[in-house]
């Protein structure tokens, strides 16, 4: 499965109305970036509101080959900050270590001028309590541009707005396989059991975004198979699907 080759005519959805910080004295933020829709989502508002984003903070697994959670290519996701505009930065950890690389991170920042972290959560509190911790820590204002809207909202607008994705992970307590590599739009939705979240706010399966309104060009990609990975028992022995872009 590749990418469209013939795109068509690029439309760019109207100004979100919402809050804008002073134009003066615009803060300086960085985007918690996982390259799937929520991350997107909320990095388009935090520009829309007037946030001065200038980089993206990506984890990736302790092989430094793919990110956390959503495995997506190091090069790959390179693509998508180069088409955003964006200046990418990398850290690797194992979930053990995870808060601790993710505050130096922050404090990186920090320390070269960066004011706010924004990221994509919805509406899980434990997320956003854990998200304001880490900011507090390292002296940065957590922002969550998306917080408490209605998740349908949340999912219709990523595909009005014209961003598009696929779905490159699925849990498999959710999700039979075949969606795994599925274009995340309303026929997909529509297809989803009852028990599972439009957004897969509660994780079940998380997504890949290649085009969208804060995009420059559309991200070329191939799905070159799909990988069957179960946690280490400590983690629950569960399975799940990726699929491997390239």
């Amino acid at each position: 499965m590749n990418a469209t080759d013939a795109e068509p005519p690029r439309v760019r959805a109207p100004s979100i109305s919402c809050f804008r910080w002073p134009m003066t004295g615009r803060k300086r933020a960085v985007c918690s970036f996982s390259g799937g829709k929520d991350s997107c989502l909320a990095l388009w508002h935090a520009q829309q509101e007037g946030l001065d984003v200038r980089t993206l903070l990506a984890m990736f697994e302790e092989s430094g080959e793919r990110s956390r959670s959503h495995a997506i290519p190091g090069a790959v996701m390179a693509r998508q900050a180069r088409s955003l505009g964006l200046a990418l930065q990398t850290r690797t950890a194992s979930w053990k270590d995870y808060e601790r690389v993710f505050v130096d991170a922050l404090k990186s920042l920090r320390a070269s001028g960066c004011d706010v972290a924004v990221f994509g959560d919805i509406d899980l509190q434990a997320h956003r309590e854990w998200e304001e911790k880490v900011c507090a820590a390292a002296g940065v204002t957590a922002r969550l541009p998306l917080w408490q809207r209605e998740r349908p909202s949340v999912a219709n607008e990523v595909i009005s707005a014209g961003f598009r994705a696929v779905v490159v992970c699925v849990d498999s307590r959710y999700l039979g396989d075949e969606l795994c590599g599925r274009e995340y739009d309303a026929s997909f939705i529509r297809e989803l059991p009852p028990n599972v979240d439009v957004c897969g706010e509660n994780g079940e399966f998380h997504t890949f975004v290649y085009d969208g309104p804060n995009f420059s060009v559309p991200v070329p990609y191939t799905i070159e198979g799909f990988e069957d990975v179960v946690t280490a028992p400590e983690y629950g022995s569960l399975r799940y699907r990726f699929a491997r872009l390239s």
